[in-house]
């Protein structure tokens, strides 16, 4: 891609690293965590997933290993945020699930896409996009003793399947790579804001009648 579009990916990477932390730093202030519990679950947030992706397919480095940017980017937004979140005057409500939202369609299209990098099939790539885009907030939630968001009926880690299966779709119709990028990214992007908006879910399984 050229080089402006790799700058805006790094940086809306960073935004999306940011954001995911930020989610982590109001589980631990809502189950009042030490000033290390914030940076911990900001941490496995933010990066959690990418770290099992790269471990799994077998990266020369571990993306935050090869760049510390990630964990300075980390590292503040646990300060910062332990501030933010106290502030009496709140943001608006739908301004982080959008901004997840946002993060959860890049995480999977970077994701994916690194995966293809190093010669897994697409279908492996799609699961490595989802890994990146949620496996992050499956820890976090396990650290806090709750059942993870994407096991329950939240639409969260469909929409980041649906976001894979679009971008590796594309490539295979000999798309631009941006094109494919972008019908990713908004076909992820979509369906969450769906079913943010209009409170979507997929049905649950239960053994009662």
């Amino acid at each position: 891609m050229p080089p402006l579009v790799d700058a805006v990916f790094f940086w809306s990477d960073l935004f999306g690293t940011a954001v995911f932390a930020f989610s982590g730093v109001l589980v631990a202030g809502r189950l009042r965590m030490d000033g290390f519990g914030v940076i911990v679950l900001a941490a496995v947030t933010a990066i959690g997933g990418g770290t099992i992706r790269d471990l799994i397919i077998g990266a020369e480095q571990v993306f935050w290993v090869a760049d510390a940017v990630y964990l300075w980017v980390i590292l503040v937004t646990a300060l910062l945020g332990q501030y933010i979140a106290r502030l009496p005057r709140r943001l608006p409500w739908y301004l982080l699930p959008l901004a997840d939202a946002f993060g959860l369609a890049l995480f999977t299209i970077i994701g994916t896409e690194k995966a293809l990098s190093h010669g897994t099939s697409e279908m492996v790539a799609v699961v490595m996009g989802v890994m990146t885009g949620v496996a992050g907030g499956m820890i976090r939630d396990m650290l806090a003793r709750e059942v993870p968001m994407v096991l329950q009926r939240e639409i969260y880690a469909t929409a980041s399947i649906l976001g894979g299966i679009l971008y590796t779709g594309a490539l295979a119709l000999d798309l631009p790579p941006l094109l494919a990028t972008l019908a990713g990214m908004l076909g992820t992007f979509a369906l969450r804001t769906a079913a943010i908006r209009w409170h979507l879910s997929l049905p649950a399984f239960s053994l009662t009648r």
